[in-house]
């Protein structure tokens, strides 16, 4: 699997020396954090932070001859993060029915599929273009694989953004009631003064992030027109 900078990968903690954290990276790669690429502001204690033998989510910050990976573990983002994790979960789940389809074959195959890509995108696309799999496992264990797959049931998407609305204004609570009217498969619910958060889901996690955003490019429209102040918290 060939990396590119700035792409999020899944390591595993190899070791610490000093004020250097030494991983391994998913697809047979090595790779290091610098203490300041750990965690923002002074860290007294690495450990605190990355234990080995243990799985990080890391931000490709450099790479040198396809080989060594410079890394960054605080420039991951909380979505990112949760992105990598859920498709190592799927991932290990698509090894397991290979593992009861093929049984003693399945290991060359997963380290044939991993060597080229991650098991969890080929089996993805494998769901709309089969030939790829059929050619590596033959037509009628590729039909199985599949069918297992299709009857799986699908874990929908949950994406959910905290933002503030707020006005000085008299009749500033009726205006953002009137913002914030409802609309088919968004949830917006009252924190504490001034915030609010907003939540949609799918099965698609590209689909719901994108409805979200739209919804709240408009949220921001309509308050600039009523004179309210909005902002998105940041993660």
């Amino acid at each position: 699997m060939e990396l590119e900078v700035g792409d999020i990968v899944l390591c595993t903690v190899e070791k610490i020396v000093g004020t250097i954290v030494t991983v391994h990276i998913e697809g047979n790669l090595e790779g290091n954090i610098i203490m300041s690429e750990i965690a923002p502001g002074r860290i007294r204690n690495l450990r605190d932070y990355v234990v080995p033998k243990k799985k990080i989510v890391c931000k490709v910050l450099r790479i040198f001859d396809n080989k060594h990976v410079d890394l960054s573990l605080r420039r991951v983002t909380q979505k990112e993060k949760k992105e990598i994790l859920e498709k190592d979960k799927q991932e290990k789940s698509y090894a397991s029915i290979l593992k009861s389809v093929l049984k003693e074959k399945a290991d060359k195959v997963i380290k044939e599929i991993s060597n080229e890509e991650n098991l969890f995108s080929f089996l993805e696309e494998s769901k709309e273009n089969p030939k790829k799999l059929e050619k590596l496992v033959g037509k009628d264990d590729a039909g199985k694989i599949l069918e297992i797959l299709k009857n799986q049931k699908s874990k929908k998407a949950v994406i959910k953004k905290e933002f503030f609305l707020t006005t000085t204004e008299p009749n500033g609570l009726e205006k953002i009631k009137n913002i914030l009217k409802k609309t088919k498969d968004i949830d917006i619910r009252y924190i504490s003064a001034g915030k609010y958060s907003i939540k949609t889901e799918s099965e698609n996690a590209k689909e719901a992030d994108n409805k979200l955003k739209d919804f709240l490019s408009e949220i921001e429209k309509k308050s600039k027109q009523k004179n309210i102040s909005f902002s998105i918290k940041e993660k």
